[in-house]
């Protein structure tokens, strides 16, 4: 099963949300690059379809985290399925339509100069990170605050919020500080920069 097939897999059988289907024929259509986008430019998934990937690995990571007995018993986590595909799947919508391939001059393994592309940002809707994925979002289907704090503030203490508001904000919504530990787990484990 390819990477896009486990996405669609995934979304149409956990999110049943009003409006969810325009969002996914949105994400489908010419208008999205999302199944082919890069996660970053030279970081994680700074490759072809690396988006998609990252998106995938956070879903897996969040379902693991979410599974252990003491997130349920001592933390009181317990999301349904469908709010856990939303923020997983669909934290890093501000990443869509964001990279854009360009060329540079690098000498090749015979120290011959040559273009090679690369991938570099072209941000046309200048919104922030979290809080542009929720406003994507937002246009087509209703978030819960939860959902929507948790897919704000998935990038925790490492994004540029300020960070009295990042701790308030993963202490006040569970869902956003394991949301943060699925996205780092994918980030730095599963993905980074060497593999």
């Amino acid at each position: 099963m390819t990477n896009r097939e486990k996405f669609l897999k995934i979304y149409e059988e956990n999110i049943k949300r009003s409006g969810s289907d325009k969002l996914l024929n949105w994400l489908c259509s010419e208008s999205s690059d999302f199944f082919t986008a890069p996660s970053s430019t030279r970081f994680h998934g700074s490759y072809e379809g690396g988006l998609l990937e990252h998106s995938l690995n956070v879903y897996e990571c969040l379902k693991d985290y979410l599974a252990r007995p003491r997130t349920k018993e001592l933390y009181g986590m317990d999301y349904s399925e469908e709010s856990i595909a939303i923020v997983s799947l669909l934290h890093d919508l501000c990443k869509v339509n964001f990279y854009a391939v360009d060329y540079r001059n690098a000498k090749n393994a015979q120290g011959i100069w040559e273009k090679v592309p690369y991938y570099t940002i072209r941000d046309e809707l200048p919104y922030g990170h979290g809080e542009k994925s929720v406003y994507i979002v937002s246009g087509f289907m209703r978030l819960s605050r939860e959902e929507a704090f948790a897919i704000r503030y998935h990038m925790g203490f490492s994004g540029n919020e300020e960070k009295n508001l990042v701790g308030q904000a993963l202490e006040k919504f569970p869902l956003a500080l394991a949301l943060n530990v699925a996205d780092m787990e994918a980030a730095y484990f599963l993905e980074g920069s060497n593999k």
